[in-house]
């Protein structure tokens, strides 16, 4: 339906209506308005958690105003210039009605529109009483309709003049135990089972999967509020009131029914990504696939960065429509966003990846955001400890559960479940039987393990054995990719590194997974051999583990840029020591590396690139330059990156094109001193 998918991207409480442009037909008009009229009586239908009375006053006065429109003929030629104006006002107030409505029914912003309450009442009244000075316009007289429908055109006037919205008793006391609650948390004091659960109760979230929409939407409006550097009025309130959220979630509901939910939503998302192409994802100014798409007050939808530099050129409207703007405010399309980042997974474009990256920052989440949302966590951390410890089978996975979606992107929930010692209990559930206890616990290291003092924990726990355990048996492949990337972020820390290269199975697992893991098994073994490799003693471990034949293939087997950037990674490292070289060239990488600096797109690629030629040639002395100097193509990438990449690629590429014009000088006048200096040192990264 019509309706459902208006709000795509727009954020809740906003009303981004465009007036009918002057050019419009009048038939053409009233069949737009129509058919919004229709979509408008629809909701009478869907669930209203809040202002259910005042909705159902609004859609009355529509559904009266549509049996007019539905009689009226504007079919000739001599029509009122009034009743165009009267229609189209009609049009701009029915488009924000609608908007309006589409938010009172929204699943997942029912706490938040309850909180905004007395703010939905008034719009319906301003919106009503719009509709009545529309209608003020209107030349009745002059149109041919029944009487009878006159009069209701002229009832609706009158009501519309004389509309009261005011809040609703019911919604009012609610809100009330609504901020009782985060008293509560303020204090440091549980709430009332009873009173959390009429709550619940009155807006209609009865299941797991329903809160947890809830948290995920005050997530987004947090993110989005968050970004408004010059406001930031909401953030206090949407904080404390995910805080709740959180809370019933971990606390009220005993069932997990995520399952089908996320069936629906993916089948939604293949459905919704079935009718579009990659010509749909692309900025209309840059013609380039989005990475931050906004949208103006138009409804047209840009890359924030382009329309900020149009903006900025002096430019005040649409660029597709030419239309002045009132407003510059961007609204960040989020669904679009979230379409665009699962079709470049799907068909392996990295650019979501990279955007996903660059706007992943989450220091904001070292605080709470509210003193309400700190108790409520803090309160909810010595639950799930207690969970871990003393729960069921089934109590203790989900306490896991709920420990990796609290610590995904929140460094304070990281560190409270931390300090009330959740991680030896976690590091238990790696023993577990059970495929998704063992996924969900190891998961919910992963997130901890990023958290500073939680890696002293595990490894002061005994926990690496648990994870290289997990690395090799895990019962999921989730799993054993979730225990590679746990590695990782352990390995942050040298003396950690060393303990890990000490387990005699901890590198030869990694390397297996690099060899018949999933690319996102893949993806994390080679950043944990990476990260491992900054400590020295590992590198012959890595080479005796057979990394380099697998890194090799993985160049020419692989068509995911992200893999082969990473591959060139570790063997870059490698190659700083003469065994690493030796055994690099020992399978004749060299024509394979030129190719791929030559193909690479990737900035880093080539960086890399360019330091594992320059390791080989300081390693592998006159043999190897004289071979690259053979090839064609290589000064002139290296000329490339001069102007085109990073400081430390330009740098790079700067000390091999002079080994290489060493070569040329020594080679031309026969001389028989080494090409390259034996105690020469040069830093490779």
């Amino acid at each position: 339906m019509t309706k459902k998918l208006n709000g795509l991207g727009r954020r809740v409480l906003t009303f981004p209506a465009v007036h009918p442009c002057e050019s419009i037909s009048p038939s053409t008009l009233l069949i737009s308005l129509i058919d919004i009229a229709h979509d408008i009586c629809t909701y009478k239908s869907e669930f209203f958690s809040t202002n259910k009375r005042n909705a159902l006053k609004a859609i009355r006065q529509v559904r009266n105003l549509l049996i007019f429109l539905e009689e009226l003929r504007v079919e000739s030629v001599d029509i009122p210039g009034s009743l165009v104006i009267s229609l189209s006002e009609l049009h701009l107030t029915f488009q924000r009605i609608r908007y309006l409505l589409e938010d009172c029914t929204r699943e997942g912003a029912r706490l938040w529109m309850l909180t905004k309450s007395d703010r939905v009442s008034n719009q319906l009244r301003l919106f009503i009483r719009a509709i009545g000075t529309a209608l003020d316009v209107l030349p009745l007289a002059a149109i041919d309709v029944s009487s009878e429908v006159k009069e209701l055109v002229e009832l609706v006037m009158r009501q519309a003049r004389k509309a009261i919205f005011e809040t609703d008793p019911d919604d009012k006391r609610v809100l009330n135990d609504v901020i009782r609650i985060l008293g509560r948390f303020e204090d440091g004091i549980r709430p009332d089972k009873s009173a959390v659960k009429r709550v619940l109760d009155y807006l209609g979230i009865t299941k797991w999967s329903q809160c947890n929409q809830e948290v995920k939407f005050l997530d987004s409006e947090i993110t989005i509020e968050y970004l408004n550097v010059d406001k930031r009025s909401e953030l206090a309130l949407l904080s404390s009131l995910m805080g709740f959220l959180s809370y019933c979630k971990c606390i009220m509901f005993d069932l997990v029914d995520n399952e089908a939910s996320q069936q629906v939503s993916k089948k939604c998302g293949n459905n919704m990504l079935g009718g579009l192409t990659p010509d749909d994802f692309r900025c209309p100014i840059s013609l380039e696939i989005m990475k931050d798409p906004v949208t103006l007050s138009t409804g047209h939808t840009y890359d924030r960065a382009s329309i900020l530099k149009w903006f900025r050129a002096g430019n005040s409207t649409c660029p597709k429509t030419g239309e002045r703007l009132q407003s510059k405010e961007l609204l960040v399309n989020l669904v679009l966003k979230r379409i665009i980042q699962d079709w470049s997974v799907d068909n392996g474009v990295s650019i979501a990846e990279e955007s996903g990256h660059k706007n992943r920052d989450i220091t904001r989440t070292v605080l709470a955001g509210s003193l309400a949302a700190e108790g409520a966590m803090k309160l909810l951390a010595n639950f799930i400890s207690n969970r871990l410890l003393e729960g069921t089978s089934e109590e203790k996975n989900k306490a896991a559960y709920e420990v990796r979606l609290l610590t995904k992107s929140s460094i304070f929930n990281r560190s409270c479940l931390v300090e009330v010692g959740c991680i030896p209990s976690l590091l238990k559930l790696l023993s577990s039987k059970d495929s998704s206890t063992q996924e969900n616990a190891i998961a919910a290291l992963l997130n901890l393990s990023k958290h500073c003092q939680s890696k002293s924990m595990v490894v002061e726990s005994g926990g690496l054995d648990f994870i290289v355990d997990m690395l090799k048996k895990g019962l999921k492949v989730e799993a054993r990719q979730h225990a590679a990337a746990t590695l990782f972020y352990i390995a942050s820390i040298e003396e950690y590194r060393k303990l890990i290269g000490e387990n005699p199975e901890a590198i030869p697992a990694l390397v297996d997974m690099v060899r018949d893991g999933t690319d996102r098994s893949k993806k994390n073994a080679l950043v944990a051999i990476f990260g491992l490799l900054m400590h020295s003693g590992n590198h012959w471990r890595v080479l005796a583990a057979g990394a380099v034949p697998l890194l090799l293939n993985l160049l020419t087997s692989s068509d995911r840029e992200e893999l082969i950037t990473d591959s060139l990674a570790v063997l870059a490292t490698l190659a700083e020591k003469l065994d690493g070289t030796i055994a690099i060239l020992h399978h004749g990488a060299l024509d394979m590396i030129i190719k791929i600096l030559d193909s690479c797109t990737s900035r880093a690629g080539k960086e890399y690139c360019v330091s594992l030629l320059l390791a080989l040639c300081i390693n592998g002395g006159a043999n190897v330059v004289a071979l690259l100097v053979k090839s064609p193509s290589l000064m002139g990438s290296l000329y490339s990156l001069l102007s085109q990449g990073s400081s430390r690629a330009s740098k790079k590429a700067s000390a091999l094109i002079r080994i290489l014009h060493e070569f040329y000088e020594r080679h031309s006048s026969d001389s028989t001193t080494p090409v390259l200096p034996q105690d020469r040192s040069v830093h490779v990264w």
